[in-house]
Formats: structure tokens, C-alpha cells, sequence
């Protein structure tokens, strides 16, 4: 089975698209998890326990963990969601030439999915398309305001950069392993790339912290039904300044606070998401 033949099966099993990014910021980390060995995985550890039962994928952020420690903290991160039967895309953006972006896949043996950027043409991305059993989310239309900057640019055929990427995307999936990143801040897009590639699934961010479309997410987000809309800081730091009230009656607050709390939060969390998005699946 490839990767969204399991997706597949897994969203089917927790009733659930949801996509956990797990980005520890370091200085967000609740204080009493600081003095662990690895911080980063035992906060990984403690959101995984609370939302293994929403998530249909974990996805780490490289970025959060570029360092020795931060490298040891992500593979105890891989197994333990592995452990639990969720799938791990890592949202690592990588791409380059020759010996190089074969390095760069080497990832793949440890995560099920990656996500790539395809500025630099498709040997770039070879190995990542040629392995048949792991997801590939081609980088399309991102959330953050500067990605009109050159994936809004018209070309000369009258196409916009980015509608160029998902036709090149379409080609490129070959194995039928390949996704698109594409954001839920602009739901007219979204639309218009399901239009166009039909059977591609979307890996949708920006419903969470950056308030896209829900409702856009779903409707167009997915293939068949499958797909994936992330959030990251929305989920695992619902816990700051929470109105949630713990055992002891005080309240959950920032990361110098909240306790165990955190955990908590960043279930329920995950599950509100779950039943957000679960309204607009049927």
C-alpha cells in the first residue's frame, strides 16, 4: 500500500483529516518539561498522548528540530507516533540536485510522507517521486501573505505560477504518491486548483492560528476523501491562556503555568478541529 492507500485507511479509522503539526517552539515549552534530557520530545510525547485519537497524521516541522538534540528529539517523535499507528509527514521543504536531494530523501526511511518545493524543476524532486511506498506534497499555493509574491505571477501563457505547479504536480504522479500544499487563506484558489487537478489530495494549512476556511478546507481539500488540514500552534499551545480549568481549580495559562494542562488543552483541541471539519465531510 502507498501512502494514501494507508491515509486512507486512517482517516477511515479515527473519522478524522486532521493534520497535528508538532512544532515545539523551545521558549513555549511548559517550564516543567525543560528540565528533561530532550524537552521537545517529552512536550512531543504528552501531545501525542492526548490527540493520537483525532490525528490523522502528525506533521513536525524540520525547523524545529535542527540540532543535535533537536535531531534525537524527532526520531523518539517518529517512533512513538508510528507506535500509536499514525502516519508522520514531515514538513521539511527540501529539494536540490543530484547526490544532494538523494540525500535529502533519505528522510523517507524513517517518515511516510515529506513535503518538497519545486522551484527547482523536477530532477530535483526524482527521488522523492520515485519511492513508491512514501507521500510527496509538492509545495502549490502556501498560506502566508508573501506567496502571491511569485506564486500569484501571471505567465506568459496566462497561467499563474502556481496553477503552473499543479499541472507539472499532475504529471509528475506517476506512482500516485503526489499531494499538493495549498492553503485555506485563499479558498477562491483552492477552488480552483480542485478544478483543475482532480485527483491530487491537498495538504490544506492556515485553518488554525491564521483563521483560513474550514469549510473551503474540506470541500476542496480532498480527493475522494482524502486529504489533510493542518494545524500546528492552534492544537499543541491551546493550553496558553486557556479558560480550562485544571484538577487542582487553577486556571491553565502561559508556559511558565499551565502544568500537565497543556496536554489536555491540545486534545480538546484536536478534537473541536475533528468535529469542525467532520461537519462539512458528510
Amino acid at each position: 500500500m502507498n501512502f494514501f492507500d494507508r491515509l486512507h485507511d486512517r482517516i477511515r479509522t479515527v473519522d478524522s483529516v486532521v493534520s497535528v503539526g508538532l512544532d515545539p517552539d523551545p521558549s513555549r515549552i511548559p517550564e516543567h518539561l525543560r528540565e528533561y534530557d530532550l524537552p521537545r520530545w517529552a512536550f512531543n510525547r504528552r501531545i501525542i498522548d492526548a490527540t493520537h485519537e483525532h490525528a490523522a497524521v502528525y506533521k513536525p516541522n524540520a525547523a524545529f528540530y535542527e540540532d543535535p538534540d533537536g535531531w534525537r528529539a524527532l526520531e523518539e517523535t517518529i517512533a512513538y507516533a508510528h507506535g500509536k499507528g499514525v502516519p508522520v509527514l514531515l514538513d521539511a521543504k527540501r529539494a536540490d540536485i543530484g547526490n544532494t536531494t538523494r540525500q535529502y530523501a533519505r528522510a523517507l526511511e524513517r517518515v511516510d510522507a515529506i513535503t518538497v518545493n519545486p522551484y527547482m524543476g523536477r530532477d530535483s524532486l526524482q527521488p522523492f517521486l520515485a519511492d513508491e511506498e512514501s507521500g510527496v506534497f509538492v509545495l502549490c499555493r502556501t498560506s502566508n501573505p508573501g506567496g502571491a509574491d511569485l506564486q500569484g505571477l501571471e505567465l506568459s501563457s496566462g497561467e499563474r505560477v502556481y496553477e503552473r505547479v499543479a499541472a507539472l504536480a499532475d504529471l509528475w504522479n506517476e506512482n500516485d504518491n503526489v499531494g499538493l500544499v495549498v492553503g485555506a487563506t485563499q479558498p477562491e484558489e483552492l477552488e480552483a486548483l480542485r478544478e483543475q487537478v482532480p485527483d491530487l489530495p491537498f495538504l490544506v494549512p492556515g485553518v488554525g492560528a491564521q483563521g483560513g476556511d474550514a469549510e473551503a478546507a474540506i470541500e476542496y481539500g480532498l480527493a475522494d476523501g482524502v486529504g489533510l488540514v493542518n494545524s500546528s500552534r492552534g492544537i499543541i499551545f491551546a493550553g496558553e491562556n486557556s479558560e480550562a480549568k485544571g484538577a487542582s481549580g487553577s486556571r491553565a495559562g502561559g508556559p511558565r503555568d499551565q502544568g500537565e494542562e497543556f496536554a489536555k488543552a491540545s486534545g480538546q483541541a484536536a478534537k473541536r478541529l475533528k468535529a469542525r471539519l467532520n461537519r462539512y465531510r458528510d
